[in-house]
């Protein structure tokens, strides 16, 4: 008798370590998944998808790259704007329709990371053929990225347009 409560007190015994294993590993796992944070390699991998999304012209990545959330606010010789991201995905698909020779270039600066967001100063240079005549946008933004699934992707974007 002295021998079966023994074994199955092991049992139990067996059968609870490996369940509180089970329950640490998990809970370690989803602290982990929690305690995920923004990096400069996170904003620049962005920068590099953002340029390739824009020069293939690929709506649907570039809406991959920007938040459900974000606001994006646009100045241009004293008048300003703000889009939210269905405007924002219109607004580049309505220009690149009416546009040929189309280029994108972005780059990155003065990067600040809080957790899992950052700040970046960021320059975008875009230049196209419409109508026969070339045009071209700088673009100088303070923008704030966040995390989404691994990946850093547009909240907010404060923007200051120059046409040449």
């Amino acid at each position: 008798m002295k021998r079966i409560l023994t074994k199955g007190l092991l049992a139990l015994f067996i059968k609870s370590v490996s369940m509180s294993s089970v329950v640490a590993i998990a809970s370690t796992a989803a602290v982990n998944a929690n305690a995920a944070v923004m990096t400069e390699s996170l904003v620049n991998s962005y920068a590099a998808a953002m340029k390739s999304a824009a020069n293939s012209q690929n709506v649907n990545r570039v809406a991959q790259l920007v938040s459900d959330d974000a606001l994006i606010s646009m100045s241009r010789k004293g008048k300003s704007t703000s889009l939210d991201k269905e405007a924002y995905l219109k607004l580049i698909q309505r220009s690149w329709n009416q546009a040929t020779d189309y280029k994108y270039d972005i780059k990155v600066d003065n990067i600040v990371i809080t957790g899992t967001q950052a700040k970046a100063n960021v320059v975008t240079m875009e230049s196209w053929v419409k109508e026969g005549r070339n045009a071209s946008f700088i673009t100088n933004s303070r923008v704030t990225l966040t995390l989404s699934t691994g990946n850093a992707i547009l909240l907010r974007a404060v923007s200051q347009v120059t046409i040449d």
